[in-house]
């Protein structure tokens, strides 16, 4: 099982940016996925989940400003980031879960990282 992050980079605040996770050994029907995020110096948080059949789920930091999608036949998650915070500056990781939720405990596997900055 192997999850590649991608789309990190320097964005204005108000801008956007999509992040890319593709997946290997594995299909997006085995496994909902989840983005987690660590802004320096804080904790991982879980930020958005899509289960099997194409639920979607958000933290209140996020919502109404990320959309995550999924596409079967690129076996890839998005997450499109619209209207950007500096407070939305970190690593976003994402992950296969064991269920639905934000807490790391119900993560399976992790994939590496991407930075993403808002900043000025």
């Amino acid at each position: 099982v192997q999850l590649q992050a991608s789309g990190g980079g320097l964005v204005q605040p108000g801008g956007s940016l999509k992040l890319s996770c593709a997946a290997s050994g594995f299909t997006l029907d085995d496994y909902p996925i989840g983005w987690f995020r660590q802004a320096p110096g804080k904790e991982r948080e879980g930020i958005s989940n899509i289960a099997n059949d194409g639920s979607t789920y958000y933290a209140d930091s996020v919502m109404g400003r990320f959309t995550i999608s999924g596409n079967t036949a690129e076996n890839t998650v998005y997450l499109l980031m619209d209207s950007l915070k500096p407070e939305d500056t970190g690593v976003y990781y994402c992950t296969a879960m064991r269920d639905i939720g934000f807490r790391r405990e119900y993560v399976a596997y992790w994939g590496q990282g991407t930075q993403v900055t808002v900043s000025s």
